[in-house]
């Protein structure tokens, strides 16, 4: 997995680039396709905002999230992307059921 992180309005430290990367790297134990994701970290007035696009075989999903703290934007960004991975996820899975399903029925 490919992971960059990129900063506007905020500089981008050690720990913050590992927090990221450890947040990111459950997600690829639920979808072991994923092959680059770039994140990018914004600081606008008092909103931290957290967004990040994955590639994927077969796609791209994005998701962000802006919160009060850059850290909890990051948490929140890790929980979309979660669940938008498991839901691609299960329309692959699903996609291929279906097939077989008309196969045997029809």
């Amino acid at each position: 997995m490919q992971l960059s992180v990129t900063g506007h309005h905020i500089e981008i430290t050690d720990p913050l680039r590992a927090y990221v990367f450890n947040k990111i790297e459950k997600i690829e134990r639920h979808f072991d396709l994923v092959s680059d994701v770039h994140c990018i970290l914004k600081v606008e007035k008092l909103r931290h905002k957290a967004e990040a696009t994955i590639s994927v075989n077969g796609g791209k999903i994005y998701a962000d999230a802006t919160e009060e703290d850059m850290y909890a934007a990051i948490d929140g960004l890790a929980d979309k992307l979660d669940r938008r991975v498991r839901k691609f996820k299960e329309k692959l899975n699903d996609h291929h059921a279906r097939d077989a399903n008309k196969r045997n029925f029809g």
